[in-house]
């Protein structure tokens, strides 16, 4: 009913104003066009087929906040930091006159050497000190002489040793006193070892280039540690020293040599284990020569006199050292433990018969009462005494003096 009265109102105003409702109609065409330009237009529906497939638009995801452009910090002018100029170095103030100037503190001081009497307490204790208690307030008859024969033979200075002072004591001291009797033996004592002191200028003395030292002994007599220190005292006087394994046998000799090396700073020619000791001893030599060494020492190894296959086959590496070097070696040094007592004469009467022993060292000295065995190497073979060991750090590897050893032994 509503629509009814719309359409009866509407056409009577048309009836009433013609002009109007002719203008309207030409107009509304007009109104619908900017109508639509105005209004936003949707946007078209792409074929179904492709809307799984097209990923989603910008403007479908959902609205970001938006994010707000920084805000430009402006710069900030700083003055120049001036740089301080260095200043010349002043000189500390003067002390007040009649202030001392404080000393400078001194270098702590090496602890001072061992005295050689200390180190051979053992062996002085043995031979001395009993001796003392032989001698104690009586005078020389045929039952003091048994007694010191007894004391003598225990000493290990050997048989012969023992014989030739007991003789001495009953030729030249009959009926003297104890005081005598000690005197006319350490005398007796200091003429056998003085045939075999080395002469003043041995020492470390150089005889060729390189100077080359082969060092024998049974294992255990202290032979690598020997070389060790003897190596050490070279490089102290300015030498370039090398070392050779010839103990091819024993790991642990090749191992200890090595660590001798690195400490006081020797190359060390080394063979395969079990290889052939001559051949180590060539390498060693040449390498010296070619490395302008001054000195090569060549280890050994370690063998029983007794076994004579083993003492053969040192007269092999003698012969071939010969042969890389003329001359060579210009040393061989037979080390000997001194705890071996009379076993060490043996040693060293059957190591000279093979491969010619220029010297020996007598090592353990001040672990020993056997010490007096150097008596009877001397008194028997006469080969010269070139060190005795008596500790072991470097500088107890000590040259050997009849009368600084004589002078310890009875003091």
């Amino acid at each position: 009913m509503e629509s009814v009265s719309l359409l009866g109102t509407l056409g009577a105003w048309v009836a009433a104003h013609p002009v109007l409702a002719l203008l309207a109609a030409a107009a509304l065409p007009l109104l619908a066009t900017l109508v639509s330009e105005l209004l936003p237009k949707a946007p078209a529906l792409p074929p179904q087929e492709s809307i799984a497939e097209a990923p989603p638009s910008v403007s479908d995801a959902e609205p970001s906040a938006a994010v707000p452009e920084p805000v430009p910090i402006p710069e900030i002018e700083r003055e120049p930091v001036p740089i301080a100029e260095p200043q010349p170095a002043t000189e500390a103030p003067a002390a007040p006159a009649g202030v001392p100037e404080p000393a400078p503190e001194a270098a702590p001081e090496a602890p001072p050497r061992a005295r050689l009497r200390d180190r051979l307490k053992l062996t002085s204790d043995a031979l001395v000190g009993r001796l003392g208690g032989v001698l104690s307030g009586r005078r020389v008859d045929a039952e003091l002489l048994d007694e010191l024969e007894m004391l003598l033979m225990s000493a290990d200075l050997g048989v012969r040793s023992a014989d030739g002072l007991l003789e001495t004591v009953r030729s030249r001291a009959g009926g003297g006193d104890a005081e005598a009797v000690r005197e006319l033996l350490r005398e007796a004592i200091l003429e056998k070892l003085r045939k075999v002191e080395p002469a003043e200028d041995a020492g470390l003395a150089l005889h060729g280039s390189p100077h080359v030292i082969l060092v024998l002994g049974v294992n255990g007599s202290g032979k690598t540690t020997t070389i060790g220190k003897l190596a050490a005292r070279h490089v102290a006087e300015g030498r370039k020293v090398v070392l050779g394994a010839g103990d091819t046998f024993r790991a642990a000799a090749r191992e200890q040599l090595q660590s001798w090396g690195e400490r006081v700073g020797c190359e060390v020619v080394t063979g395969q284990g079990g290889g052939d000791p001559s051949a180590v001893a060539f390498d060693t030599v040449k390498a010296a020569i070619a490395r302008g060494a001054d000195v090569a020492i060549v280890d050994t190894a370690g063998r029983l006199q007794t076994k004579k296959p083993l003492m053969e086959e040192l007269g092999k590496l003698v012969r071939v050292i010969g042969k890389s070097l003329d001359g060579a070696p210009h040393e061989t040094l037979l080390v000997l433990d001194a705890n071996t007592g009379q076993n060490a004469i043996s040693q060293a009467r059957l190591f000279s018969e093979v491969a010619g022993v220029s010297g020996l060292v007598l090592t353990k000295l001040d672990g020993t009462a056997k010490g007096g065995v150097i008596v009877g190497l001397a008194d028997e073979l006469g080969i010269p005494v070139k060190y005795v060991g008596v500790g072991e750090a470097v500088e107890d590897l000590r040259d050997f003096g009849a009368e600084e050893f004589v002078d310890a032994l009875f003091s």
